[in-house]
């Protein structure tokens, strides 16, 4: 029998032991996928913190509620472990780590280079190892094949690798893991069958390329088109304040059109571990092949600049009122870097709270998801939001909508809003009192 055989017939009869390195928001739910659809799910993650809470049924991400954590520890399906000579037990090794960006926005993928040679070390005949970490193209082909290979893996006949771009949306309730299809690109036509038959067995829909540099291409396509044209979005919004027009009211009407249109809707900057990453490094790639992408960079400017523009708005409704930054109380609603999660990676909140400290202004903010961050030299505890606080507040600064704010009540009680994400469209209130983007 060969070796595709033997591990098509596991992942069959989900006899296959299943190890996915990375038990973040895009890993834990994709191993717990696995333990759901009856294989054995080993969940490998370098933070001994997050493996012992794992273990004890803790969740480090809203996504996976604790209760469905430990149905699945219970059911022994799924256990988190740091030790990577797991790896040498398993059929299929599934890698799920970060890839920031370094301060030069080039690609840092040392995580990903630090499973690729733990995955090597660990090699057995027979695996079929997946990279699903977003990357600059050609990561699978120049980076984990040859250490494989180096270990005396051959491609297609001892071992199987393949890229399959992860797409989760924290926080979208709607699409899940099992419902978004899956691209899968396999180094070889027997790579892709056998990533293709994994993927199959917990999500319908899943579409085959022809290489894993097409499907790594196909995510940085993915988000440098929001990236792009959330610039747009950003940009217009701009055009529309000096025309004295809402952008969102000029955008719903557009996206009434039932084709050749996709609303996007602009707000205090990007941030989060993709749209504000993503496509740096297929910048980076393209330099190195002697190409420079404009549209990346122009959309990088128009991005990078939200954060001060909403700086200025707040200046500029200050001023209105006789005030100055200067001294100015600033409630912030939301540090996230989107409405309902609490992740700051790369959010624009951060930066405009440091303008805001650096000019004067004495900043606190409210976030259910975010119980403490650094803004500037110092760390920040989020306030309870009473309507006495907002009462109190010179200006309430609304850089994520969080479902957790009654916004209603906010407009009431505040003297001056200053709404960088269109959470209060559609409430009534006194001229001036609210600013929107």
């Amino acid at each position: 029998m060969t070796m595709e055989r033997e591990l098509a017939g596991k992942i069959e009869t989900r006899s296959a032991t299943i190890a996915v390195i990375g038990q973040g928001y895009v890993g834990l739910p994709l191993a717990l996928e696995y333990a759901r659809a009856g294989f054995t799910a080993i969940g490998i993650d370098n933070d001994p913190d997050r493996v012992a809470g794992l273990n004890f049924g803790q969740s480090p991400t809203p996504d996976v509620p604790d209760a469905e954590l430990r149905e699945l520890l219970a059911s022994g399906r799924y256990r988190a472990t740091g030790d990577f000579k797991a790896l040498a037990q398993s059929d299929v090794v599934v890698i799920c780590v970060p890839t920031p960006l370094r301060k030069s926005k080039d690609p840092d993928i040392s995580y990903v280079i630090a499973a690729s040679e733990q995955t090597a070390v660990n090699f057995h005949p027979g695996q079929l190892v997946v990279l699903e970490s977003t990357t600059y193209p050609g990561t699978t082909d120049e980076l984990l094949i040859p250490m494989l290979a180096q270990r005396g893996a051959t491609v297609g006949e001892t071992v199987f690798v393949a890229f399959s771009p992860e797409r989760i949306d924290p926080a979208n309730k709607q699409f899940k893991v099992k419902d978004i299809p899956k691209v899968v690109g396999g180094a070889t036509a027997a790579c892709t069958r056998m990533a293709a038959a994994l993927y199959r067995t917990i999500v319908p829909d899943v579409y085959e390329v022809s290489s894993p540099t097409v499907a790594e291409l196909a995510k940085l396509y993915e988000n440098t088109f929001r990236n792009i044209n959330i610039a747009l979005a950003n940009e217009f919004a701009v055009m529309c304040r000096k025309l004295g027009v809402s952008s969102k009211e000029v955008v719903d009407a557009a996206a009434t059109k039932p084709f050749g249109f996709m609303p996007f809707y602009a707000g205090p900057g990007i941030g989060g571990h993709c749209i504000a990453v993503d496509p740096f490094y297929l910048s980076w790639k393209m330099r190195l092949n002697g190409y420079e992408p404009r549209f990346i960079h122009i959309a990088d400017e128009i991005n990078a600049s939200m954060p001060e523009y909403v700086v200025e708005m707040v200046a500029d409704a200050l001023n209105e009122r006789q005030k100055s930054v200067k001294g100015s109380a600033v409630l912030a609603l939301g540090v996230a870097y989107k409405a309902n999660v609490g992740d700051t990676r790369e959010s624009p909140a951060l930066e405009i709270l440091a303008m805001l400290q650096a000019k004067g202004a004495q900043v606190t903010y409210s976030d259910p998801w975010v119980p403490s961050t650094p803004i500037g030299d110092t760390e920040l505890k989020s306030v309870e939001l009473t309507d006495q606080r907002v009462a109190d507040a010179d200006c309430v600064l609304i850089l994520a909508d969080h479902a957790a704010f009654d916004y209603a009540a906010i407009v009431a009680q505040a003297g001056l809003v200053v709404d960088a994400r269109n959470a209060t469209w559609g409430l009534e209130a006194p001229e001036g009192r609210i600013v929107r983007l």
